[in-house]
């Protein structure tokens, strides 16, 4: 029965049957072939997201699309550049920077990427910059949306694994500062090496102006986490307040948002909402037939008797998700591996948290690899190119990210020294 649902499940990614349905009907075919009432089967879908924490996940998408609309990403890129922008390369940097603080408001590395790259795509062009370097760039700069709290996939994760969304939320921030300083020294060689970016300097605003048109930009995030580990709010209460001050600086502040703007934007944010929401319950159903046949069980004592050291089982761990990545969305992924992981995992003394940091990440790089990388299409169409120009524009950014990822897996202080600091 396992094997027929995990045949389906590819099969249906293979004809490019969309995600959801393609979990979905594995999941219709393995109620029929283990004979589970399919009432029962109803009961599992509504439990899947009938989960509190679940809540903040259209929250976060909300107001990301406000802060998104409202001038939020234009005020960010002029005082990241402000920061950065001064050397050779210091417009690639930019990127990074912007992508890092942007992935603070919005939660959604899609999302960074269309807000941040329809600005700074076109402006790395004008530079001098290779269309299909500042494509790749801005894919691989968008994947700390991921990691930087607040984080879809954490969120995922805490709820499929029962490990706290706040602990992720903080255990996030150390890698998400690894990575973008990895991607910025990189960058700044590279442009150095290249000859990229000489007048990148131009233009630029001082600091002190820049920090002032993006003061209530830079605010949210000390809102949102600092709420949450303030104990003023949960995660989930801390996206609803992100709803309303994204609105309070769109619509008063920045003025940038009407009335009339807001149901094109409510629309965006429930049609993202409802497609995250359609995969995590059609994979709870999945997920709980998979474990009702014993897969975890068996998964378990075949990595336990195989991997037999930590060291062994996180590089297996890695190695398989880098290619999971590369062919399953991210969330119906962490749904069903979470659950699979996590136990065997405690059994080698490896902390959940950290290993829900691994995860995230390792499968964010599957959303910058092809096949399926949905970063790798979105900057793709903001950059008006095929995704064959960008494939090996790509490989020197998936190294550096690799082997960050390597670091965050090996040095698990980088992800819990904030965690056991505070809790």
């Amino acid at each position: 029965m396992s094997i027929a649902m995990l045949i389906t499940m590819c099969l249906g990614f293979a004809l490019s049957i969309s995600i959801a349905v393609s979990i979905g009907l594995a999941a219709l075919l393995g109620t029929w072939l283990s004979n589970v009432n399919m009432l029962l089967s109803v009961k599992e879908i509504y439990t899947a997201i009938n989960k509190f924490p679940l809540a903040a996940i259209p929250f976060f998408i909300l107001a990301g699309n406000i802060m998104e609309s409202g001038g939020i990403s234009r005020r960010l890129v002029e005082f990241a550049k402000s920061v950065v922008g001064g050397v050779q390369g210091g417009l690639s940097a930019t990127c990074v920077l912007t992508c890092m603080i942007f992935a603070a408001v919005s939660g959604s590395s899609v999302a960074t990427t269309f807000a941040i790259g329809s600005i700074l795509v076109p402006a790395l062009v004008r530079h001098g910059y290779p269309v299909n370097y500042a494509a790749a760039l801005q894919a691989t700069s968008a994947e700390l949306g991921v990691v930087i709290p607040p984080s879809i996939p954490m969120i995922i994760f805490g709820v499929s694994a029962e490990v706290s969304i706040g602990e992720l939320f903080i255990a996030g921030i150390g890698p998400g500062i690894l990575i973008a300083g990895g991607l910025i020294s990189f960058v700044l060689i590279y442009a150095l090496i290249k000859g990229y970016g000489k007048q990148d300097g131009e233009g630029r605003l001082p600091l002190l102006t820049a920090t002032r048109q993006a003061m209530f930009a830079l605010f949210m995030p000390v809102i949102v986490l600092g709420g949450i580990y303030g104990g003023v709010f949960t995660p989930t209460e801390a996206s609803v307040a992100a709803v309303f001050y994204a609105l309070l600086v769109g619509m008063v502040v920045y003025r940038e948002i009407g009335l009339k703007d807001l149901a094109p934007i409510l629309r965006k944010s429930v049609i993202s909402s409802s497609v995250i929401l359609f995969i995590i319950a059609n994979a709870g159903l999945f997920s709980y037939l998979i474990t009702r046949a014993g897969v975890p069980d068996q998964i378990g004592e075949f990595l336990r008797a195989n991997l037999g050291t930590p060291f062994m089982f996180l590089l297996g761990v890695n190695t398989a998700l880098f290619f999971i990545g590369m062919f399953i969305e991210t969330s119906a992924a962490i749904i069903v591996l979470a659950p699979i992981l996590v136990p065997v995992a405690a059994g080698f003394g490896i902390d959940p948290v950290h290993l829900g940091v691994i995860v995230v990440v390792n499968l964010a790089l599957g959303m910058i690899t092809p096949p399926f990388g949905v970063n790798l299409f979105a900057a793709c169409a903001v950059a008006k190119i095929s995704v064959d120009q960008i494939i090996l524009r790509l490989v020197p950014f998936v190294l550096v990210v690799l082997v960050c990822l390597m670091i965050i897996t090996y040095i698990p202080p980088i992800s819990l020294f904030l965690r056991d600091l505070m809790y």
